[in-house]
């Protein structure tokens, strides 16, 4: 009967939580031109190309050597392992505003506009320093989109 128990207790507590924990697994964008396609293999057509190096995308299901993800926008394919990587970037979902230190009362350093790719440094409880073309500071993690989530 004990085993019954922990065998249910298994299926109730582990597996939902590995399974949750997979799909907030992050990935990023090895190359400025990245081919999406309807299927996980190298004949189905490319349905769309990315072109941004670093972009953060979801991972959502794998097969074989192949990843489907869905990005920012809700768009969904599928992509080579070879063309991503572990993610350190998010994109901004509002507009936000870059600060000099992880708080709202420090120096503000720029207003960063929705749908910016920001590279992580590192992130804290709630504050992230983050690193743009002209630009390194500190942004909450209220409304962005990527690893930091």
């Amino acid at each position: 009967m004990l085993k019954i128990i922990i065998f249910f207790l298994y299926f109730i507590l582990i597996i939902p939580n590995s399974y949750s924990e997979e799909k907030k697994t992050f990935l990023m964008l090895k190359n400025n031109k990245v081919n999406v396609r309807y299927g996980p293999s190298f004949d189905y057509p490319i349905k769309y190309i990315y072109k941004k190096i670093s972009l953060p995308v979801k991972l959502i299901d794998k097969k074989e050597n192949f990843r489907r993800i869905i990005d920012h926008k809700k768009n969904t394919g599928w992509i080579h392992i070879s063309q991503l990587k572990k993610s350190k970037s998010l994109i901004t979902t509002s507009v936000k505003i870059l600060f000099k230190k992880p708080t709202k009362y420090s120096k503000p350093i720029a207003k960063l506009d929705t749908g910016r790719l920001l590279l992580i440094q590192k992130c804290e409880k709630s504050w992230c320093n983050v690193k743009t073309e002209k630009f390194s500071g500190w942004i909450d993690k209220n409304n962005i989109w990527g690893s930091a989530e």
